[in-house]
């Protein structure tokens, strides 16, 4: 019985590893510098604080020089019908 071959499989499962990693870090970052500005204790919670709470995570380590992600407002959001 013939074994496959496993050509490059070890490579790309590293750096699947390597990537998701970095991802988490840099988000992780993000929500420190969300933390930093008081995000997180600032009220009231509406759609423009979730809005600006997600942009500086997703700015990740930019928010440190010099990006300051806001979003004042949300736009309409559909009614439910009733």
């Amino acid at each position: 019985m013939r074994e496959r071959a496993t050509y490059g499989r070890p490579s790309h499962e590293f750096g699947m590893r390597v990537g998701s990693l970095l991802v988490l870090i840099w988000l992780a970052i993000g929500m420190i510098a969300a933390g930093q500005r008081n995000y997180f204790v600032i009220g009231p919670i509406n759609c423009a604080g979730f809005g600006t709470i997600a942009l500086t995570a997703v700015a990740g380590p930019l928010n440190y020089v010099g990006l300051n992600p806001k979003l004042s407002e949300c736009g309409d959001l559909p009614q439910p019908s009733e």
